[in-house]
């Protein structure tokens, strides 16, 4: 690493660890100074430091370990974790800025999942480790059956999980695989033991108070997840626009076509709307109610869901049939859209309790 790039990392991470929640209204949803920066930071690093040719190298694991190493230079695994084991103290309304410059380029490095399990791992012996990016945390989304945790999202990349084992959620350390089964995503999914303590088990919780910090683990992944398909959805969006401009058919820009600039200005509104839901959700989650901040969560994370789904089907269908060949980008941002959020599994059984825990179960009213 040359000199200026060096000293460009080390006041990243002074910025990074500068990081602090304000006290604001719910109302100002508008990023602080402090926001601002931190979200300028992030964009030009993955603008320089994860070209789409990095995605497409990382395939189809899914993970760039350069990348990675070069985000905790910055400070970022550790941005949310508190400062007496080397975090930056910063709240969820940072996090989802660097999420969503992170989405924007479809960053293969596991960041949503860290920043959920990371903070459960502070009076762990790994701590230290999970704020400096060295241990890399995933968290297991469903309980653990029979003591395997199916599927979770960066376990193939991970050296700690935290999952719920029947009535304890655990952490447990164990030797990532680096081996993931294949999946459109391209995601780092793994199953994991978590009952094998070879590099260390440790309980975090038991009975009622464990299955309340899962349930709160779940809506981080969710807030999180949120933010990176917003980036997604958006930069999928500028993708279509510029094809559209490029692309000539009867002597003129398909993009000169109302029915075409309609199909795309549809997708402004949502796509804003969400954004704005995303963060007042992290704002719930810093300063605001807690259960009102967990619907939120889960609300953003459907929409988000929901909007990158539409923004990238219309996106491929403007590209027309180059919209399905792998030298166009659009179908990395089309396949993660749909991989990413199914790793919770299917978004009508979380629409189900999202409504179960508003106006109770069926047949309770």
């Amino acid at each position: 690493m040359d000199r200026s790039t060096t000293r460009g990392y080390l006041c990243a991470r002074r910025l990074v660890r500068a990081a602090r929640c304000e006290r604001r209204s719910p109302v100002d949803l508008e990023p602080t100074e402090d926001q601002k920066a931190v979200r300028a930071v992030f964009s030009q690093f993955f603008t320089d430091r994860c070209p789409i040719s990095a995605v497409r190298a990382a395939e189809p694991l899914g993970f760039a370990a350069d990348l990675w190493h070069r985000l905790a230079a910055m400070g970022a695994p550790g941005m949310a974790l508190p400062e007496r084991v080397g975090g930056g103290g910063a709240g969820r309304s940072h996090l989802i800025l660097l999420l969503h410059e992170a989405g924007r380029v479809l960053a293969p490095v596991p960041l949503s999942g860290h920043l959920a399990a990371s903070p459960l791992l502070v009076d762990t012996p790994w701590g230290a480790e999970a704020a400096e990016g060295t241990v890399i945390a995933a968290p297991a989304l469903r309980p653990a059956v029979d003591g395997l945790a199916r599927l979770v999202p960066g376990g193939a990349v991970a050296h700690v999980v935290v999952a719920l084992d029947e009535d304890e959620l655990v952490a447990v350390r164990g030797e990532p695989p680096m081996t993931a089964p294949v999946n459109h995503a391209c995601a780092p999914l793994a199953d994991r033991y978590v009952r094998d303590d070879l590099g260390g088990r440790v309980v975090l919780a038991t009975g009622e108070e464990a299955a309340r910090r899962f349930a709160a683990l779940r809506r981080e992944w969710q807030l999180y997840t949120a933010a990176t398909l917003v980036g997604l959805a958006e930069r999928a969006l500028e993708l279509a626009v510029a094809y559209t401009l490029e692309r000539e058919q009867f002597g003129k820009p398909i993009g000169a076509f109302q029915a075409v600039q309609q199909g795309l200005a549809d997708l402004v509104g949502p796509l804003d709307g969400i954004r704005l839901l995303t963060a007042r959700a992290a704002w719930g989650a810093d300063e605001g109610d807690p259960a009102e901040a967990g619907r939120l969560a889960v609300m953003a994370y459907l929409a988000a869901t929901e909007a990158a789904r539409a923004t990238t089907y219309r996106a491929v269908h403007f590209h027309g049939g180059y919209g399905v060949t792998l030298e166009y980008d659009i179908q990395l941002y089309f396949r993660r859209a749909r991989g990413w959020p199914l790793v919770l599994g299917d978004p009508d059984e979380e629409y189900q309790r999202l409504a179960d825990d508003l106006f109770g179960p069926v047949g309770s009213i």
